[in-house]
């Protein structure tokens, strides 16, 4: 009898010991309540209560936690109904206010987000919703970080996971975007079309104004070469008739003209007879030596008046 005594009472000296060993595990708090009231707070760590009048009443994880926000019926500001969802990332910073400032604070973080997404969905019309998320987001960080303070919560952020619109708002959106989309390909299609104009209208001027350069060129050209060549002429003339002059000059010379003369005379009088039907003859031949005669002495004076003449430089232009 005495030995099953002895056997229990060990039993449960050991039960209680080991009741009251704790090992805290990291990122964990314990709160320990003695007789009923909060004690303290273990932290990490092994730890060891009084036996009977201790005990572990709730356990904190320090970790950052995210929970997921059911999703909820929006109304906004054009009166479109969306469903609306989301996470919620929050630690908890002092574990007593955890345990006593509020029974779940899980539970009324995820409402108090809920009511805030409904608050600022219903500010903003559909389209800017989409585009405002990053406001709404900080929004409700701002407002359930306000209103856990005293739970010893820090809500750290928030993120929209789906807006999702009615089927037939979605409809809609879609033929909108797609009438958006034919407008800038209608939109593109002009610009590249006036550029092309313009790029073709540009290449026609260049072409123009290149084509009135090489005519002028060209032009320019001509004119120089004509005038080099009167130059020329004018230059073979006057040495021809400097040579004349001196030719009569010299002994014979005027007879030899006198001879030319007669033959250009004759020879031009054959072309007459050649080319047309009815030829003049002078009715006094004797002209003829008069003529001549008459064109020597104009030759002899004139082969006087050449000598005279200075050469024609042809590096200059003749002035016309």
């Amino acid at each position: 009898m005495y030995q099953f005594v002895a056997v229990v009472f060990v039993f449960f000296v050991v039960v209680t010991i080991l009741k009251c060993l704790r090992i805290v595990p990291q990122k964990s708090a314990y709160i320990v309540e003695r007789l009923g009231r909060y004690n303290c707070t273990l932290e990490a760590g092994f730890h060891l209560l009084m036996p009977i009048i201790d005990r572990v009443a709730y356990k904190h994880t320090l970790k950052e936690q995210a929970i997921d926000v059911p999703p909820q019926q929006c109304i906004t500001r054009d009166n479109i109904t969306v469903e609306v969802d989301g996470i919620l990332y929050l630690m908890v910073m002092d574990p007593a206010k955890a345990s006593y400032g509020i029974a779940n604070y899980l539970f009324a973080t995820t409402q108090l987000a809920q009511t805030t997404m409904r608050s600022e969905m219903g500010k903003l019309e559909l389209d800017k919703s989409f585009e405002e998320r990053m406001m709404i987001n900080g929004a409700i960080v701002e407002a359930v970080d306000k209103a856990s303070d005293p739970w010893g919560v820090k809500v750290t952020r928030y993120e929209i996971k789906n807006i999702t619109p009615p089927q037939t708002i979605r409809d809609a959106m879609e033929k909108q975007m797609r009438a958006e989309r034919e407008k800038r390909a209608l939109i593109a299609e002009s610009e590249g079309d006036r550029q092309a104009k313009i790029n073709r209208a540009e290449g026609d001027k260049q072409e123009a104004i290149a084509k009135s350069e090489g005519e002028k060129r060209r032009r320019i050209n001509e004119a120089e070469g004509r005038a080099q060549e009167i130059l020329l002429v004018a230059e073979a003339t006057a040495n021809g008739i400097r040579e004349i002059a001196k030719a009569t000059n010299e002994p014979g010379g005027l007879n030899a003209v006198n001879l030319r003369l007669a033959e250009s005379y004759i020879g031009e009088f054959g072309k007459l007879a050649k080319t047309a039907n009815t030829m003049i003859i002078p009715s006094d031949l004797a002209n003829v030596a008069g003529f001549i005669k008459t064109a020597s002495s104009v030759v002899g004076n004139f082969g006087h008046a050449a000598a005279a003449v200075p050469a024609v430089d042809a590096s200059k232009p003749p002035r016309l």
